[in-house]
């Protein structure tokens, strides 16, 4: 590689390569050349570009291949261009002579065609440079046009189109001979040709006039030909040619010379031009004419679909404001072509014509117009439609005999209705809710216009307009109800007249049909309306013979679309149905053969569509109804199902008598027969397999039909890859819907609604196009065959499979063609079905056969055929699972490959090498790979047959695909013969390139992560296939090119750093701007735009901002001639603004949600260092609507009256054009509102200033970072305008972002306006977006949406002012007397779970305000504590400014005992609905409060989601209440009947007490809650679960409950028991302290419950009993505690999970693990320290609800983790211990000085406890030092005080206490040594036991402490506190000394207090913590020597110099307080005269 990275090609190396190699290395070459050219310095170039030219002529002289010519050219175009021209002519004449040489040897042909190609390189990048060479070139090009083949001829086409774009005016005098040439070749044989002649009229165009005024009649003539027989890829070229033409005569670009009697085109002319071509296609006036008089159709459909195509090109080239002003003027003409007699003569051909018009107006309307663009059109539309409607029926008027309608104008008109009707449809269904306008626009009347072409005598009109008005009901879904009750309405009213009965039942079924795509759906009753329609349908059929056909198929089809509501409506009419159905067939075979002797035509047709609707009726139900189609209702609907099949029997006789009037009804019949039995399981017909077997058989084999139905079977039954070789699919096009017609057997090509009325009920967004009735047949007996055929018996297999190649083989012609493609199709899907059930085909019997059909399948000129023949029979191995009869597939098809020459048997063999690989994994041993791999290498290098180089490369890549690690020996000579073929294969033969392309794909999956290597072998394959992209990219194919993509973007994944994004993405880019440097075509594909797409999105999720800089330079460096919108989008908002506006313009679902993924990717990596360039162009994207009534302006007076209007007038609608987006969709604009909320939420986990407004500005002045609070006012103001809007989608999505906007920002204080949030100024902004939701006519799900919106607003605390909050709060207070109005609306628009989701939401938005209310109360109550809690568990704070909690309340409190009684009604509700199924009996048989019956399924999702917060409020309630009743009589409410207090009925509730209902209320609470801790399931799942334990906290804390709690043990088990679970399955700190807490209140209630049980038996006993503790509490008088049904049990688990979670050495199992150093007590955090407290209370409380046996049972457990933790906190240190210490401590003395110890029964056993206790503290003391030592000290003493003496007097526990703190006292560490002393004070305060022990032991060693004292004097507060704390306990041990050994310790302690005394002299200069000894001392002195005077006096008198001291002291001290009494004078401010009322610092 980089041998060949030289300015001058390196011969000598390239002298000894081989030939192949000498190739790839000049390929390297040039492509480096490329690169290197426009960079390279002048002056170097100049010097080596003699020698370079002539290394590029030898290069050019060397028969180089297509790609390297290709390079060749461009380098040598640009050599010129950069360097020196002046040589360039002698080029241009050395190319001139090559061309003209007469050598036409296949080797100088490649030389030949190089010189063509360097002269059109030369020409367009030199231009007017070689203009003395131009005609010379051009008539040597146009000679040797003459006499080239097709390769020739292609790159002459080429090379003159880049003449003319390089010459441009300039190449004038030749444009007519240039014109001449190319007429021939524009209807060339090669399809190559073609396109490039297409190309270069298109480009000669420009400049030649006469092609598009003159001339433009023959150029259309010739364009018309060049559509015969062409491909795609010749349509695309020539109508865009031919659009272009047609656009250029209608706006002219530049001046056409005046002419006499010369005039503008017209658009009536242009449309004149293009119908002649439409109508009589390209050939003569005398051949159309002899055509026409045999018969047939003079016109095909390649002509047809062109022509279509042109039309969008040039409607889409004049661009959609001349489209907008220029409709009503197309519009009558595009009608004028499906109206014409010559296309309504045959149904195909109208069928045809129709999608051709309708694909023109659904391309230009839906892709060029705007939404108030298309509202105008559809507008016309109608116009159209009326005029129609009424021109038939004044033609139909009986009176008017004379202007009686034709068949042909009726025909014409129905044509014409179906076109303007389909796109009116999909106006409305592009416009979705945006369209509402429309429909209520009276001037239109648009669906009075459309219900009228219900009585159109054509049912294709019927059948359009009753699309239509799904289109309306799926559009808008309040219209869905309307419609369907007037179509009902006036179905019943004229069920007498045929077309009405028709039209109106095709019009119901069809909005039946829409709710399936209408969330909101409709009311439960209109089903049994429909079902009430059709009975009366169906029973009326027979009552009159002229509409008995009508009725019936009325009647069938709307039961059938009732049945697609689903089980929930179809289960209660399920009966009447079986009755139905029961009376639609006859009862048994007798009846049946009676009928057939009886009987006419006319009877047997209304018996068959009558029995044809009853079997889809079944189909419908085994579909959309599975779960009701039981045993039973299967055991019912048999009988009928065996006369249809018997009656199958018995057709060819009807046939016989009744001729062809009633086939397509028997053909219909079979039809249906045959879908029914296909979703029925075989065994259930079983005894009609054989009869049903034969019919199918003769269907398959049968005479009736030749049709050929490849296209409708075979693609199903071809892997997704195989279908490829066969050219684009439909779906990788953008015009499939046309390219469709192309394919005769399509299942859409040739199908239209009028073949299948029944299927207009069926579930899609798009028209549905049925086949007709013969082909349908055939694919469902395909698909029954498949079903039935594995459950046939091996030989009736075997001999079903012989009878099928039996009879292919005695069958010729079409004939035979189409019967093998029928069984081929039945036993390839009969082997799919196999495959997949896992069942086998054995005995070898069955091989056979088999595999004689597929083989000659394989063998078939049919290429479908052969691809599915493929496939099944890599299925027959498959399902054969036989190893050997595999391997001998194998060896058959190596052998057929050796030994044909045919290139059909090699191209059918090779392909069954790779399906066989597919499905069977490879093959085990190598040897076979390599003999596979060897012969398609060898049929891959066959260049005399390109369509098996194609199959067979296509194999290969499979094979390398499937291989896996087997196939990596192989790679290295794979690459370089994949390379050698892209280099040599011609770019006229894509197929191959395509087929290398799938090739190299494979190769570079299968190297995967090894080509990130380095050494020689992996750079040189990884060169290889950069090399082979390079080839494939500069491929003039676009599918080729989305291969190099993809290639690209694998070799991006496995190796990123080796793909050069610099050229990648601008070549990308390119592709969308419809502009790429390497190639002159297109972004026409479909599936190059996915690749580019896809490539770009897997990019930007690693290098976002780079793509985006690339993409930016291209448009910047590369301006174009003609730029695209696009084009202008990069460059004004960069790439992702490109990306917006190709979102808004693909139609495909798949690429808008790859352009979707990567704009997020692209906003994920570049949002926080571009975040105002993103909001901007989210804004600019929102407000591009046409019609933008959502847009407001933000100047908005914050002083507005209360009146609503004034928020209305503050956001008057404000149209902005001035973006760089124009009329985008509503979905484009909803992702942008979407983007808006993700780059919030990205912000969220970002700088946090992007929420704080005084740090935004702060760090906005030091630096050019942006935050999002910046951006407030804009967020605001695209929430307001997207929740105003026409869009209920985009209301929904700004509500949303409102939302969000309101959760993120409400704390924000505003750093202006202390006190104050930011989000306050933006009071009436909120107010206005939110009204419109509560409207009359708002959607119930914008209406709960809005109802989150107002709860969030409220509870925000951003309104401080409660008159400010009215507003809000009137839009709440509404939907609550909304909702108890209750259900019974007169006329509901929408199904009743709806009233359900809007009644929930509704209530839960009250709930969400009242529990907000009640905290705030509690916050104002205790701030401190409060906001202690907000911090410690993270809770989002309310706002600075909020209103009081007494305020809020005061909102809630006026409704609170309505919302009270409608909250309990909601959780009876759910719990209801939450049981079981096996409980589904128990539900209401008329439903709940909130929901009916009918809707249960659909209304538990809503309960799902609200049902948590009514439980929190509801808890909260009943704690405000403490459960006492208060009067909630009905009395309260606006509506008579409202559920009670638990939902029972008001005579029900009377009867039971006070009590019960509160009793039940805590029940329903308990249940509920518990029911959803055990299973925690829901989005909200950890706010639900939070919900839930704050509303069992609300509970306890009422005495009533808890009574009712602590009483029941089994129900406070069960509570800790889903609580351990819940605390062990969630790691969130605020849940677990929640779980805590509950335990701590239900642990106190069982507290309550035993001491109320212990009074009660201390009351009964006596006085004289009361010192004995009565035996209650768990435990009892064995002590035993029962997991599971021990409260304290449960208890200790939760304390020990928690515990151990946070201290794992506490866990016996970890306590001695060494490598266990994680759980270090200085990790901790203060949540960590707060849990563990709270666990550590729940432990000290549990041996209090003991029984004194039950409390030895636990103790040693307690005690355990108690000092456990004591343990770990001493051992480890850190912060824990401040918050940690004192709480183990007091639970440590809760524990010992519990009453237990000292009851009777138990005080053995905890003397023993508490000894080995005290031993386990006294063995924690090793090499514990400091605030450890402190805390075990601490503990020590808490024994010492709160035990019994026993435990602590006894050896050796006494001395090792007092040794413990004789340590103490000897430690250096004065802390240690003060809280010593401290304690020391209570131990001598003590128990008197206890006390002697220890002043025996340790007042000595005090006293001495304390004499230390005198000579080493404190120099620290810490030691001045130590001898002040020693004092302390001397004077503690004084006191506690009897009476007559006290006089002498007193004197000791006078003694020592005097020693701390200090003289006059030292004082002044000792330090301060001497000096305050000194002050502490003399006052102790003073306070006690009058309390003991005597001993006193005696030591004064006795110790003269201790007198001294003392009074020397005093004396100071007195002075001291002198001088201190009078202070200096100072002379002070004067005090102001005015006083300040308000403190403002």
């Amino acid at each position: 590689m980089e041998q060949a990275h030289s300015l001058l090609l390196n011969e000598d190396v390239c002298s000894r390569l081989g030939e192949d190699q000498r190739a790839e290395f000049v390929f390297k070459w040039l492509r480096f050349l490329k690169k290197l050219l426009p960079a390279i310095d002048r002056a170097d170039l100049k010097q080596n570009q003699k020698r370079l030219v002539e290394q590029l002529l030898a290069v050019l002289t060397a028969s180089p291949g297509p790609s390297t010519r290709l390079l060749l050219a461009y380098c040598l175009a640009q050599l010129y261009w950069v360097g020196d021209s002046f040589t360039s002519s002698l080029t241009v004449d050395r190319c001139n002579d090559i061309i003209r040489s007469r050598d036409d040897s296949p080797s100088f042909l490649p030389t030949r065609l190089a010189a063509v190609a360097c002269l059109g390189a030369m020409f367009e990048q030199l231009g007017r440079l070689l203009i003395s060479a131009f005609k010379e070139t051009v008539a040597n090009l146009l000679k040797a046009l003459k006499s080239a083949e097709s390769q020739g001829r292609y790159e002459i086409m080429l090379c003159i189109e880049k003449i003319l774009k390089g010459l441009g005016v300039s190449a004038l005098p030749c444009h007519r001979d240039i014109y001449k040439a190319t007429r021939a070749c524009l209807t060339d044989r090669s399809t190559a040709v073609r396109c490039a002649a297409a190309k270069c009229l298109l480009e000669l165009q420009r400049e030649a006039v006469f092609l598009w005024s003159t001339e433009l009649e023959n150029v259309a003539s010739l364009c018309f030909r060049a559509f015969e027989g062409s491909n795609y890829d010749v349509r695309i070229a020539v109508s865009k040619l031919l659009g272009t033409l047609i656009a250029s005569a209608l706006e002219p670009r530049q001046a056409i010379a005046p002419r006499p009697g010369s005039r503008r085109s017209s658009l009536e002319e242009m449309m004149e031009l293009l119908a002649r071509g439409f109508l009589r296609g390209g050939a003569g006036f005398l051949r159309a004419s002899s055509d026409m008089l045999k018969g047939a159709s003079p016109v095909s459909r390649d002509v047809r679909v062109g022509i279509t195509q042109a039309c969008v090109v040039f409607m889409c080239t004049l661009r959609g404001v001349w489209l907008e002003a220029h409709f009503s003027s197309l519009l009558p003409l595009l009608m004028e072509l499906v109206s014409h007699p010559r296309v309504t003569q045959s149904p195909s051909d109208a069928i045809c014509c129709r999608r051709c018009v309708s694909f023109i107006m659904r391309a230009s309307v839906g892709g060029l117009l705007g939404e108030k663009a298309q509202i105008a059109v559809a507008k016309e539309i109608c116009l159209v439609i009326r005029e129609q409607k009424r021109t038939i029926d004044a033609a139909l008027c009986e009176g008017n005999v004379e202007t009686r309608v034709s068949s042909l104008d009726m025909a014409a008109s129905q044509h014409v209705l179906v076109c303007s009707l389909l796109e009116l449809a999909s106006i409305l269904q592009a416009l979705c809710s945006a369209a509402a306008p429309l429909l209520h626009d009276g001037s239109t009347g648009m669906l009075d216009t459309v219900i009228s072409v219900l009585l159109h005598p054509s049912v294709s009109a019927q059948l359009a307009a009753a699309w239509c008005l799904r289109c309306v009901a799926v559009a808008v879904p309040a219209q869905a109800a309307v419609l369907l009750d007037r179509c009902s309405e006036r179905l019943g009213a004229l069920k007498s007249c045929p077309e009405a009965v028709a039209g109106y039942s095709a019009a119901v079924a069809a909005l039946l049909g829409a709710v399936q795509h209408c969330p909101l759906g409709i009311p439960h009753a209109k089903g049994k309306v429909v079902m009430g329609l059709a009975e009366d349908l169906l029973r009326s059929a027979a009552q009159n013979s002229r509409i008995s056909i009508q009725r019936a198929h009325g009647g069938w089809l709307l039961l059938s679309a009732l049945i697609t509501l689903g089980p929930t409506v179809v289960e209660n009419h399920l009966p009447r149905m079986l009755l139905l159905w029961r009376c639609a067939f006859p009862q048994s075979i007798k009846e049946l053969e009676s009928e057939l002797r009886r009987g006419d035509a006319f009877t047997w047709q209304v018996t068959l569509e009558g029995r044809s609707g009853a079997l889809y009726a079944m189909k419908n139900l085994a579909m959309y109804c599975r779960d009701l189609l039981s045993d039973e209702v299967i055991s019912r609907l048999l009988p009928l199902l065996s006369c249809a099949v018997a009656l199958l029997t018995q057709l060819p006789s009807l046939v016989k008598s009744y001729g062809h009037q009633i086939k397509n009804a028997l053909t219909v019949f079979r039809l249906r027969v045959y879908e029914i039995l296909a979703l029925l399981p075989p065994k259930s017909y079983e005894e009609n397999l054989g009869t049903v077997l034969k019919q199918l058989l003769m269907d398959l084999t049968g005479t009736e039909s030749t049709a050929c139905n490849e296209l409708n079977l075979l693609p199903p039954l071809c892997h997704s890859q195989d279908l490829a070789l066969l050219g684009p699919a439909l779906h990788d096009m953008d015009q499939h819907y046309i390219e469709e017609e192309l394919h005769g057997g399509s299942s859409i090509g040739e199908g239209s609604l009028e073949y299948d009325p029944f299927t207009i009920c069926e579930k899609g967004q798009e028209v549905p196009a049925p086949l007709p009735p013969a082909t349908a047949l055939i694919a469902a007996a395909v698909r029954l065959f498949a079903v039935i055929f594995p459950q046939l018996a091996a030989q009736q297999r075997s001999q079903v499979l012989g009878q099928f190649c039996e009879c292919v083989k005695q069958l010729k012609g079409a004939r035979q063609q189409a019967v093998h493609i029928n069984v081929s199709a039945a036993f390839c899907c009969a082997l799919k079905c196999v495959t997949l059930g896992r069942d086998t085909l054995a005995p070898e019997e069955v091989h056979k056969p088999g595999l004689s059909l597929l083989m000659g399948a394989l063998e078939s000129c049919n290429p479908l055929l052969r691809c599915a023949a493929a496939e099944g029979l890599a299925r027959l191995a498959q399902a054969l699972n036989d190893p050997s009869f595999t391997v001998s597939l194998f060896l058959m098809s190596f052998d057929k490959l050796k030994a044909a020459r045919d290139a059909i048997m090699r191209m059918g063999h090779a392909l069954a090498l790779g399906a066989l690989y597919r499905y069977l994994g490879g093959i085990s041993s190598p040897q076979h790979l390599s003999a596979c791999v060897g012969v398609l290498f060898t049929l891959s290098q066959d260049s005399t047959s390109p369509e098996v180089q194609t199959w067979a490369l296509h194999s290969l890549s499979m094979v390398v695909d499937l291989a896996g690690p087997l196939y990596h020996s192989h790679v290295e000579a794979s690459l370089p013969l994949v390379l050698r073929l892209l280099l040599s294969t011609p770019h006229t033969h894509v197929e191959v390139q395509q087929s290398l392309g799938r090739c190299l794909n494979a190769l570079i999956t299968s190297l995967g992560p090894d080509l990130q290597g380095e050494d020689v072998g992996v750079c040189a394959l990884r060169t290889s296939c950069l090399v082979g992209c390079a080839v494939m990219q500069d491929s003039p194919d676009c599918l080729v090119q989305a291969q190099a993509i993809g290639c690209l973007q694998q070799l991006h994944m496995f190796s990123a750093q080796h793909v050069n994004l610099a050229s990648l993405v601008p070549s990308l880019c390119g592709i969308l701007l419809e502009y790429s440097v390497l190639v002159n075509l297109c972004s026409t594909y479909l599936s190059l735009r996915r690749a580019v797409v896809a490539c770009l999105m897997q990019l930007a999720q690693r290098e976002a901002m780079e793509v985006s800089a690339h993409a930016v330079a291209l448009v910047k460096e590369l301006p174009r001639r003609d730029n695209t919108q696009l084009d202008v989008t990069i460059k004004e908002v960069g790439l992702e603004g490109a990306l917006f506006s190709l979102l808004d313009q693909e139609s495909d679902l798949r690429l808008q949600q790859d352009i979707q993924e990567t704009l997020v990717h692209v906003m994920a990596s570049a949002a926080a260092s571009e975040l105002a360039h993103w909001l901007k162009l989210c804004k600019d994207v929102l407000s591009a609507s046409s019609d933008s009534a959502g847009a407001a302006q933000m100047e908005i007076n914050q002083e507005e009256d209360a009146d609503w209007c004034d928020d209305s007038s503050a956001f008057r609608a404000k149209c902005e054009s001035s973006g760089p987006f124009h009329s985008l969709r509503w979905s484009t604009r909803v992702f942008a509102v979407e983007c808006v909320c993700r780059l919030v939420a990205q912000c969220e986990s970002g700088d946090p200033a992007h929420f704080d407004m005084a740090l935004a500005q702060e760090q906005r002045l030091h630096g050019s970072t942006d935050f999002l609070v910046l951006h407030l006012a804009e967020l605001v103001r695209m929430a307001f305008m997207a929740a105003t809007d026409h869009s209920e989608q985009l209301r929904l999505a700004g509500l949303e972002m409102l939302y969000v906007i309101i959760r993120k920002f409400a704390s924000v204080p505003e750093p202006e306006f202390p006190g104050h949030v930011i989000l306050e100024q933006y009071q009436a902004n909120v107010g206005a977006a939110l009204r419109p939701a509560f409207s009359a006519d708002a959607p119930p799900d914008v209406t709960a949406k809005a109802c989150q919106v107002c709860s969030a607003w409220i509870t925000s605390g951003v309104v401080s002012d409660l008159s400010d909050l009215s507003r809000v709060h009137a839009l709440l207070a509404s939907s609550l007397l909304k909702v108890q109005a209750g259900r019974d609306v007169p006329n509901p628009l929408y199904n009743e779970s709806t009233f359900t989701m809007e009644t929930l939401a509704v209530l839960k938005a009250w709930a969400e305000v009242y529990i907000v209310a009640v905290q705030s109360t509690v916050q104002q109550e205790n701030p401190a504590g409060w906001q202690e809690q907000q911090q410690e568990w993270g809770e989002e704070p309310r706002g600075a400014g909020g209103p009081t909690g007494a305020g809020l309340l005061k909102l809630v409190q006026g409704d609170l005992a309505t919302l009270s009684r409608l909250w309990l009604a909601v959780l009876q509700d759910h719990a209801l609905l939450t049981l079981p199924p096996h409980y589904a009996n128990q539900l209401p048989v008329t439903g709940g409060s909130f929901y009916t019956a009918e809707t249960v399924d659909q209304v538990r999702q809503h309960y799902c989601g609200a049902w948590a917060p009514i439980l929190h409020a509801t808890a909260l309630w009943l704690k405000s209440t403490e459960f006492i009743m208060v009067d909630e009589g009905p009395a309260n409410l606006s509506r008579p009947v409202t559920p009670t207090s638990m939902g029972q009925s008001t005579a029900l509730a009377s009867v039971k007490s006070p009590e019960d209902i509160s009793t039940e209320r805590l029940h329903l609470i308990l249940g509920i809650t518990v029911a959803f801790l055990c299973s925690p399931h829901s989005q909200n799942q950890m706010e639900n679960i939070t919900s839930c334990l704050h509303a069992l906290q609300a509970l306890l804390d009422v005495p009533w409950p808890r009574s009712k709690v602590g009483n029941d043990q089994a129900l406070s088990v069960e509570l800790l028991s889903v609580l351990h679970r819940l605390i062990v399955t969630r790691e969130s700190p605020g849940i677990q302290q929640d779980v805590l807490e509950l335990v701590r209140r239900v642990v106190y209630a069982a507290q309550e419950h035993i001491k109320e049980k212990r009074h009660s038996a201390e009351v009964d006993d006596g006085a004289a009993e009361k010192e004995t503790v009565p035996e209650f509490g768990e435990g009892r008088d064995t002590g035993g505690l029962v997991p599971g049904k021990s409260l304290v049990f449960g208890a200790l688990e939760l304390c020990l999970c928690t515990l151990v979670r946070r201290l794992p050495r506490l866990s016996p199992q970890l306590a001695g693990n060494p490598t266990d150093q994680g759980g270090l007590v200085c990790t901790f955090s203060d949540v960590d320290c707060r849990l563990i407290t709270s666990a550590l209370g729940i432990l000290s409380d549990l041996p209090s609800i003991c029984s004194p046996e039950g409390s030895v049972s636990v103790l040693p457990t307690v005690l355990y983790l108690l000092l456990g933790v004591l343990r770990e906190l001493v051992r480890g240190g850190g912060a824990g211990e401040a918050v940690l210490a004192p709480s183990a401590l007091q639970a440590l003395r809760t524990v010992v000085s519990s009453p237990m110890s000292r009851a009777e029964k138990s005080r053995a056993a905890w003397v023993g406890l508490l000894r080995s206790a005290l031993t386990t503290l006294l063995e924690c003391w090793d090499s514990v030092h400091g605030v450890g030592e402190v805390i075990l000290l601490t503990a020590l003493t808490i024994f010492l005080l709160c035990v019994s003496a026993e435990v602590t007097t006894v050896e050796p526990l006494r001395s090792r206490c007092i040794g413990k703190f004789q340590a103490c006292l000897e430690s250096k560490d004065p802390m240690v040594l003060s809280r010593s002393c401290q304690l020391l004070v209570s131990v001598f305060q003590g128990p008197a036991a206890v006390a002697g022990l220890f002043i025996q032991a340790l007042g000595t060693r005090l006293v001495a402490l304390l004499q230390q004292v005198e000579k080493s004097r404190p120099q620290s507060a810490a030691e001045l506190q130590a001898a002040l704390d020693g004092v302390r306990a001397v004077e503690a041990l004084v006191f506690a000394a009897e009476e007559t050994h006290r006089a002498p310790l007193v004197a000791v302690l006078l003694h020592i207090l005097i020693s701390f005394l200090l003289d006059e002299n030292t004082l002044s200069s000792a330090p301060v913590a001497s000096r305050s000894l000194h002050e502490y001392a003399l006052q102790d002195l003073m306070r006690l020597g009058p309390q003991h005077s005597s001993v006193f006096r005696a030591l004064m008198a006795s110790a003269p110099h201790l007198k001294a001291r003392l009074e020397a002291a005093i004396k100071g001290d007195q002075e001291s307080v002198s001088a201190k009494a009078t202070p200096p004078q100072v002379s002070g401010k004067k005090k102001p005269s005015i006083q300040l009322k308000s403190h403002f610092l």
